[in-house]
């Protein structure tokens, strides 16, 4: 049997990733001990290492990640730290031990300045301490993990802390939510990118993928489809970026083209929005 170790497993992905992989073997871990689960800290090079030779995955995924946009600009250190160097020593012992390493990155490595959907041929180019740390976290598994699959995600949602929970917990209390009506991307389930994960990692197809739902839409519309599954009457009131006034600046577009998934493995995700439904289906 496989035997799979996951980082990060408390997070959207990772409680995804242990619905999708139920059959197979899982070495859960995250920073606190759980049930079940083991402690690792993964900007520890040693503490990486010795889980790694003690439990010899075939497999490792990178789930750990300081993905608080606006924290990271204050907290460069450790952002780079989890993003960067955790990635950094994670390929490390994949080589070390022969596993093969999967990389969850995000559609901030681009700037959000374009106006057709990011291949993965397009030049990364980021503002954020959040794309710039995981955009090294990228270029230290490519240097160190000879076998390994980056997947750039975006707008995820799932079991966890995100902005569709957000959406659902405002409708309780307000008729009406303000949202952004300028930024687009693509609302991307947990549950979609841990069956590609399952999809892709038994394979040698290795290299740099985009990763989303396809279709794309603005934050603003995402709220009102959501608030629409969820039989809500709370009215969305777009409103601009400059008027939600953010500490920091977040991409205008960054809608990502699965571009390499359809060349290489003719594999499609599914459409935001059926997503979106199945996942709001299962909530009730």
């Amino acid at each position: 049997m496989k035997k799979i170790l996951v980082t990060g497993c408390n997070g959207q992905l990772g409680r995804a990733l242990n619905k999708e992989y139920s059959k197979e073997l899982l070495v859960n871990t995250d920073v606190m001990e759980g049930d079940g689960i083991k402690a690792l800290d993964i900007t520890n090079i040693d503490a990486v290492m010795k889980l790694a030779r003690e439990e010899n995955p075939d497999v490792i995924i990178n789930c750990a990640a300081h993905t608080a946009v606006e924290l990271c600009e204050s907290q460069w250190d450790l952002a780079y730290q989890i993003n960067a160097i955790g990635a950094r020593n994670l390929s490390i012992a994949a080589a070390e031990v022969g596993a093969k390493m999967v990389q969850v990155s995000t559609d901030y490595v681009f700037d959000g300045t374009g106006t057709r959907p990011y291949t993965e041929f397009d030049n990364p180019g980021t503002t954020s301490a959040y794309g710039k740390t995981k955009l090294e976290g990228e270029r230290f598994v490519k240097e160190f993990a000879p076998k390994h699959f980056i997947l750039r995600t975006a707008w995820l949602y799932g079991d966890g802390k995100n902005f569709l929970k957000t959406m659902l917990k405002l409708s309780e209390e307000h008729e009406e939510v303000k949202v952004v009506k300028d930024q687009f991307g693509t609302p991307t389930s947990a549950a979609e990118l841990a069956r590609l994960i399952k999809f892709l990692e038994p394979t040698e197809n290795y290299g740099t993928f985009h990763a989303t739902c396809e279709g794309q839409c603005s934050w603003a519309e995402f709220a009102g489809k959501i608030f629409e599954l969820a039989g809500k009457a709370t009215k969305v009131i777009p409103i601009t970026t400059e008027e939600y006034n953010a500490k920091v600046q977040r991409p205008a577009y960054s809608v990502l083209d699965n571009y390499m998934l359809r060349l290489t493995s003719n594999y499609k995700m599914a459409d935001w929005e059926v997503a979106l439904k199945e996942f709001m289906d299962g909530l009730q």
